[in-house]
C-alpha cells in the first residue's frame, strides 16, 4: 500500500502540476502545467519518476505535509528552507521523509515557485488527461488546504539520482526574447521602440494567469474594437492602460486586447521565478 501525505500547511498557493492539458484550446480548456517546466523534470529525474509525474508547486511560502509511510522527495525550483520535524535537510536533492514526521519547505529566499516532488508522483485523479490544477478554469484538483490528503504513485524501481544537481537561479534581471505580431500594427512606431528599449518591472499583480508589468505605457495607432481571438502560452498582450501582461499556464484561450507580440516559450520558466520588482527587458528575437 501506498503512503498518503496530509497536509499540514497549504502556504499561500500550492497546487498539483504536471506538464499540463495540451491539445484542449479549441475547447477553451488552457494547458496549464508547472510554470517553471524544467525544475519540475530535474525534481523528478532526482527522483526516478517520469519526467512529467505530477508534483507540487508551492508559491513564496512553501507548505508542510506528514506522510503516513516513508517516503522521498526533493524540494527544488525556488530556494528554500527545507526541514523535517524541524530538522535542517538539503534543498534541491533527494530526502527520505520518516512516517509521521512533518516535512517543511520554507518561504523562498530568492525567485517564487518551488517545487515538491514525491518518488511515485502525486495520484491526484486527472482530467482530460492532466492531474493539473487550472485556476482559470477551475480543472483539476483544487489548491491545497489544511488537512487535504494526497495519494501518491508506486515509486520506479530504479534508484534515484545520488546528491544533488545544478538548479538554475531565479532571474535578477528577466530578459524576454519577443517576435512581434499578430497585432504589431495596433500600435505606434514610438510604442514599439519603447517596447523593446524601455525597462518594465514586474507587477504584483502578476499570477499564474500572466505576468503583468509596470513601466510606459504603449501608444496605440488604432482605437476601434478588435473581436475575441486566439490566445497562445506567451503572447504579450496590451490591455487598456497599455502596460504589457505576458500570458502564462493559466492564461485564457481567447481575448479581444491587442496581442503586440509573443514570448518564445523557452524564456517563461524565468518569468515563473521572477519576483515583484524584478527588471524586465522585451528584445527583439
Amino acid at each position: 500500500m501506498t503512503p498518503k501525505l496530509t497536509v499540514v500547511r497549504s502556504g499561500a498557493l500550492t497546487t498539483v502540476q504536471d506538464s499540463g492539458r495540451r491539445g484542449h484550446a479549441h475547447l477553451g480548456v488552457p494547458r496549464s502545467g508547472a510554470m517553471d517546466a524544467p525544475a519540475m523534470r530535474l525534481a523528478n529525474r532526482l527522483l526516478g519518476n517520469a519526467p512529467d509525474a505530477a508534483v507540487l508547486e508551492t508559491t513564496l511560502t512553501g507548505c508542510a505535509l506528514r506522510p503516513d509511510g516513508t517516503v522521498t522527495v526533493v524540494v527544488g525550483g525556488a530556494p528554500c528552507p527545507v526541514t523535517v520535524d524541524g530538522r535542517p535537510v538539503p534543498w534541491g536533492a533527494p530526502v527520505r521523509v520518516p512516517a509521521g514526521a512533518v516535512l517543511n519547505a520554507g518561504a523562498v529566499t530568492a525567485g517564487v515557485r518551488s517545487y515538491l516532488a514525491v518518488a511515485g508522483g502525486i495520484a491526484a485523479e486527472p482530467v482530460l488527461g492532466s492531474r493539473s490544477t487550472d485556476l482559470l478554469s477551475g480543472l483539476g484538483p483544487s489548491p491545497l488546504c489544511d488537512g487535504d490528503v494526497l495519494p501518491l504513485g508506486a515509486p520506479a524501481r530504479q534508484p534515484a539520482l545520488p546528491g544533488g544537481a545544478p538548479w538554475p537561479a531565479p532571474p535578477a534581471e528577466l530578459t524576454l526574447p519577443l517576435r512581434l505580431g499578430p497585432r504589431a500594427d495596433w500600435f505606434t512606431p514610438a510604442a514599439l521602440r519603447t517596447l523593446t528599449s524601455a525597462t518594465y518591472r514586474v507587477s504584483p499583480h502578476s499570477n499564474r494567469i500572466g505576468l503583468r508589468t509596470e513601466g510606459p505605457p504603449l501608444e496605440r495607432a488604432s482605437t476601434g474594437e478588435l473581436p475575441s481571438e486566439g490566445m497562445v502560452l506567451g503572447a504579450v498582450q496590451v490591455p487598456p492602460d497599455g502596460r504589457p501582461v505576458v500570458f502564462l499556464h493559466d492564461h485564457p484561450t481567447t481575448g479581444g486586447y491587442p496581442v503586440i507580440g509573443v514570448v518564445a516559450e523557452t524564456a517563461l520558466a524565468s518569468a515563473a521565478q521572477a519576483a515583484v520588482g524584478t527588471p524586465v527587458r522585451f528584445t527583439p528575437g
